[in-house]
């Protein structure tokens, strides 16, 4: 596996690129349009989702404390269109600024078990509004490729967060190794999959020859990647060799 030494200043201008773009794509598509990719919601109920969590993100990053906080309320009834794409503006400057005023150490809850710091959280909500700033692109009938260094740390973070925290929302019991290969950022994976375990390899060269698990090879964009693997895009987008199987016991929930 490659290394990305990204920081908070890299998510912090991934944040600041993506969020006007996210909101322009929710303002052209409307409140009505279908999310291609998340076919029981309307932008009207994305902009919903984003607005409560980027408000529970500013409210409870900052507590210094690693204990869970209050689940996320969503206000009812939902505001007029004009005032939910003026909440979202609102929560998405307030959610930057606190998290630009957080150090990566400070102390936050995080849903997995990994240090509890606020650096999760810059990592996390980069991709966060990356994923969704796509969602409403396509909802709008134009979606842009995540930037590749981004989504290369996008598959990075499904692959060292999401499914060693159990949130797959693919079949547990295949075992195996995937080999994801990113053809515009010079990256690759080699991942292994004991059941419910999710192991990343550091290369493949540790790969016992002996080794008769099946296996499987994905290779594409890293955009097209990350947003396979979060159920975003077919696998039709990346070409794939081995048993196909593999590719989806990938997906993050």
């Amino acid at each position: 596996m490659n290394r990305l030494h990204a920081t908070k200043d890299f998510w912090l201008a991934a944040l600041r690129a993506d969020g006007p773009a996210l909101r322009d794509a929710v303002a052209e598509a409307g409140p009505d349009a279908a999310v291609p990719a998340c076919p029981e919601w309307t932008v009207g109920d994305l902009v919903e989702h984003l607005t409560s969590l980027l408000r529970w993100v500013r409210e409870t990053v900052p507590r210094g404390v690693v204990t869970k906080p209050a689940d996320r309320v969503v206000p009812s009834p939902r505001p007029d269109w004009p005032d939910a794409l003026e909440g979202l503006r609102r929560e998405m400057t307030g959610m930057i600024e606190t998290l630009d005023a957080l150090e990566p150490e400070f102390p936050a809850w995080t849903w997995p078990a990994q240090a509890r710091k606020a650096g999760f959280w810059h990592r996390r909500m980069a991709h966060e509004i990356s994923v969704h700033r796509w969602d409403a692109e396509a909802a709008a009938g134009r979606p842009t490729a995540i930037e590749t260094k981004l989504a290369a740390d996008g598959v990075n973070e499904i692959l060292d967060t999401w499914l060693p925290a159990g949130r797959r929302r693919s079949p547990t019991e295949l075992q195996g190794v995937v080999h994801l290969i990113a053809t515009d950022a010079s990256y690759e994976w080699f991942v292994r999959l004991r059941g419910t375990g999710v192991a990343l390899l550091d290369t493949g060269t540790i790969l016992d020859t002996d080794d008769h698990h099946p296996r499987a090879q994905a290779v594409g964009t890293a955009s097209d990647l990350q947003l396979a693997l979060m159920g975003r895009r077919s696998h039709d987008v990346l070409a794939i060799s081995g048993d196909p199987r593999l590719i989806t016991a990938l997906h993050a929930a």
